[in-house]
C-alpha cells in the first residue's frame, strides 16, 4: 500500500517548499538562519496544511543536525527528559554536524509543567527547539518558554500556490504522473482545500483511489463535490475561517450591530465550533470592550458561559444569542481595558517602586518603629468615607492611567472623581 500522496510529496528543501515566502523567500528570516547555520529556537503559529512540519524537517535535513520530535498530545514530561537525554548523548557523539532540534508538534496542548521541563535544555542549547501550534502562542505558550523562542506566522496557501501544488502532484507523483488527469475546474477543488496543502492533496488521494483503472482521472467541480459527498463549508474550526469569522463576530458586536453578530453567531454554531470557546469570547468582550459603560454585560457573559457548561448543545444556542444581542446593544466602553494596559506599562517602564509608608501595614514593633503606617487615614473616618491622601509612590503621585469614557455610567464615575479629587479625569 503506498504511502498517502501528501507524504510522498512532502519537499525535502526550501527550493521545492511552497508557500511562506515571507519567511523562506529568499529574504526570509529561516532561509537566512539556514544558510548560517545557526537556528534559534522558535514557534510556527499557523492554521493545519500550510508546511510547520514539513518546515522543521527541511531545517533538520539542510543543517544535518539530529531531529526529534514529540508530540504534545501522546507525550508527557517523561517523554520530554528522555528525548532531551537522548539529544545530549546524540550532541556528545558528535554524530551531527548541527545542534539537535526538538519539534513539538501541538504545542498549545502541552500543560505548564511540560513546557517548564523544556526551559533548561532551551536556555543551555541542548536542543532547540521548534514548535508548531494553530492556537495563538500568546495564550497557550508559557511566558519563559515565550521570551526564548521567536514566533513566526504562517498564512494559508494562496491560490497560486495551491496551483503550483497541483500541477507538482500531477506531473512528479510517482502514481499520479503514470495515469490520466484532466483538470477541468478547480474552484471547488480549491474551496474545499480552503489554503490546506494537506486536504488538497488527500482529496487528490481519493479521486485517484476512486476513479476505475484505465479511466480518467477528472478533476473538475461536479466531480469534486460528487466525491466528497457534503456541500462546501466556509467555516472550518480548524483553519483561517475560524479565525476570520471569530474576528467578524466580535468587530460585529464592537460595532453595537445585533443582526451582524447573530449571522456570525451561526455561522460557527453551524460549522461546530465548541460553544465554551464563543462563550469564553463573549467573556473577554464584555470586559474589554464594554466595561464600564454596563458592569452588568460581564455579569451576564460569565452565566452564560456558565449555562453553557450545564446544558450543552444544541439549546446552548439560546443563550449565546441572548448574549450576543445584549452585548452588541450595550453601551461600550475601553477604559478598563486601557487603564490595565498603560499601568502594565508604566510597571515595565519604572520597576519595583516602594510602597509608601503610611500604606504599608505595621504587624510588629518593629515596624511600627519604621513609621509603617504612620498617618494612613482610615476613610470610613471620614464624611462620605472619602479622605484625600496619596497612594501612589512618590514618582507616579501625579500620573492618571483611567480615562473614563463617554457614557452615562462613567459620567457619573468622572464626577464623583473630580468632586473627592478636585481634577478633571478626562
Amino acid at each position: 500500500m503506498p504511502a498517502p500522496l501528501a507524504e510522498r510529496l512532502r519537499p525535502q528543501n526550501l527550493d521545492d517548499y511552497i508557500g511562506q515566502q515571507h519567511l523562506v523567500g529568499p529574504n526570509g528570516i529561516i532561509r537566512r538562519m539556514i544558510n548560517s547555520g545557526k537556528i534559534a529556537s522558535f514557534i510556527l503559529w499557523g492554521p493545519p496544511g500550510v508546511g510547520k512540519t514539513t518546515l522543521a524537517k527541511i531545517i533538520a535535513n539542510t543543517t544535518q543536525s539530529a531531529f526529534f520530535t514529540l508530540s504534545a498530545v501522546t507525550s508527557g514530561v517523561k517523554d520530554v527528559r528522555e528525548v532531551i537525554d537522548r539529544a545530549q548523548k546524540e550532541a556528545a557523539g558528535m554524530f551531527s554536524t548541527g545542534r539537535p532540534i526538538l519539534f513539538i508538534d501541538e504545542i498549545h496542548r502541552f500543560s505548564k509543567s511540560q513546557q517548564d521541563s523544556l526551559l533548561g535544555a532551551v536556555e543551555n542549547g541542548t536542543v532547540t527547539l521548534i514548535g508548531a501550534t494553530t492556537e495563538n502562542p500568546s495564550f497557550e505558550v508559557i511566558r519563559p518558554l515565550l521570551s526564548r523562542a521567536q514566533v513566526y506566522t504562517l498564512k494559508p496557501l494562496e491560490e497560486s500556490d495551491l496551483q503550483v501544488l497541483l500541477q507538482r502532484a500531477i506531473s512528479e507523483d510517482e502514481i499520479l504522473s503514470q495515469a490520466s488527469v484532466r483538470v477541468e475546474q478547480t474552484a471547488a477543488l480549491f474551496r474545499y482545500a480552503g489554503g490546506d496543502a494537506r486536504k488538497l492533496l488527500n482529496i487528490l488521494d481519493l479521486l485517484e483511489q476512486s476513479t476505475p483503472i484505465g479511466e480518467d482521472i477528472v478533476i473538475n467541480d461536479r466531480v469534486i463535490t460528487e466525491r466528497l459527498q457534503e456541500n462546501p463549508q466556509a467555516y472550518d474550526k480548524n483553519g483561517e475561517m475560524h479565525y476570520d469569522i471569530v474576528s467578524a463576530f466580535i468587530k460585529s458586536i464592537r460595532g453595537s450591530d445585533p443582526d451582524a453578530a447573530v449571522y456570525w453567531l451561526a455561522r460557527m454554531i453551524a460549522g461546530g465550533e465548541d460553544p465554551e470557546f464563543i462563550a469564553r469570547r463573549l467573556v473577554i468582550l464584555a470586559a474589554e470592550d464594554i466595561g464600564l459603560a454596563n458592569p452588568n454585560a460581564l455579569l451576564l457573559a460569565d452565566a452564560t458561559f456558565s449555562v453553557i457548561q450545564k446544558i450543552g448543545m444544541p439549546e446552548g444556542r439560546i443563550p449565546l444569542s441572548e448574549c450576543a444581542i445584549y452585548l452588541a446593544q450595550s453601551p461600550k466602553s475601553n477604559s478598563a481595558y486601557m487603564a490595565i494596559d498603560a499601568a502594565l506599562a508604566e510597571v515595565e517602564r519604572s520597576g519595583n517602586l516602594p510602597v509608601p509608608l503610611h500604606l504599608r501595614n505595621a504587624p510588629t514593633s518593629l515596624m511600627k518603629n519604621l513609621d509603617y503606617g504612620k498617618n494612613y487615614k482610615y476613610a470610613h473616618d471620614y464624611p462620605d468615607n472619602f479622605v484625600a491622601q496619596q497612594f501612589r509612590p512618590d514618582e507616579i503621585a501625579g500620573m492618571q492611567f483611567w480615562h473614563p469614557c463617554d457614557n452615562p455610567s462613567e459620567d457619573g464615575m468622572r464626577q464623583r472623581h473630580n468632586a473627592r479629587w478636585g481634577k478633571d479625569s478626562k
